[in-house]
């Protein structure tokens, strides 16, 4: 077990997001992910063109719900129905407690490959597809486009491969730099990025486009871009 920041142990390629780590995970993941919570607030001004009266809305791999609970809270007064689902107990139970204000969301516990999902109108996945095994990755992407209403929205956010080794390597070094910066140590760098090998499996910007084209959506445009880190818009 190594450091990796936050009061964050973790082993070599076996990063999990259970025990310890909800406890200081939003200040974690803010250090971590550029733009985080502008992130967050990027995707709840989405919901305003795809959330109406008596709408369903995912958001899969909710970790703390601290996304659910400002999208709730944004659309309180339209009547729809937020759920969470996160496959951690851990995380799902702080997101539990963060959203019990909310009388419109329902925080669930299960495997979004294994998921029974019910027609919405808005599905987010903010820096969750990255987690699923590449093998189960379309199969997931298919079951979304599935659940969307016609005219209705995913909205994905993604590390991202670069295209090529030479942009890979640029991209690497500017996110080194960037946590340097946020006072993570050298040691908590690398061990960070030692925990996630085979755990995190981020695909390219043109990899993310081809899974969802596969799966159906046709309309699929960038909205947020800072180096390696891209928020996708995706209308069925």
């Amino acid at each position: 077990m190594s450091a990796v920041g936050d009061s964050i142990n973790a082993p070599n390629a076996r990063w999990r997001f259970s025990g310890d780590v909800s406890a200081t995970f939003d200040q974690h993941v803010r250090r971590s992910v550029p733009c985080y919570g502008e992130g967050h607030d990027l995707v709840a001004k989405l919901s305003d063109f795809f959330v109406g009266e008596e709408s369903l809305v995912y958001e899969l791999g909710c970790s703390t719900g601290a996304l659910t609970r400002l999208l709730a809270e944004r659309n309180r007064d339209k009547g729809a129905r937020f759920v969470a689902v996160d496959v951690e107990p851990d995380m799902a139970a702080v997101a539990r407690e963060r959203c019990g204000p909310c009388t419109n969301v329902d925080v669930v516990v299960g495997d979004i490959v294994e998921l029974e999902m019910k027609p919405a109108d808005m599905i987010v996945a903010y820096y969750t597809m990255q987690f699923i095994r590449p093998r189960f990755r379309q199969m997931v992407f298919d079951k979304i486009y599935e659940t969307l209403n016609w005219g209705g929205a995913l909205v994905l956010f993604e590390k991202v491969r670069a295209p090529d080794a030479r942009f890979q390597d640029a991209m690497t070094q500017l996110y080194t730099d960037f946590k340097l910066d946020q006072g993570f140590t050298e040691a908590e760098i690398v061990a960070k990025a030692r925990s996630l090998k085979g755990v995190l499996e981020p695909f390219s910007t043109q990899g993310n486009i081809d899974l969802m084209r596969r799966a159906g959506f046709v309309d699929i445009m960038t909205v947020f871009k800072y180096a390696s880190f891209e928020g996708f818009l995706a209308i069925k």
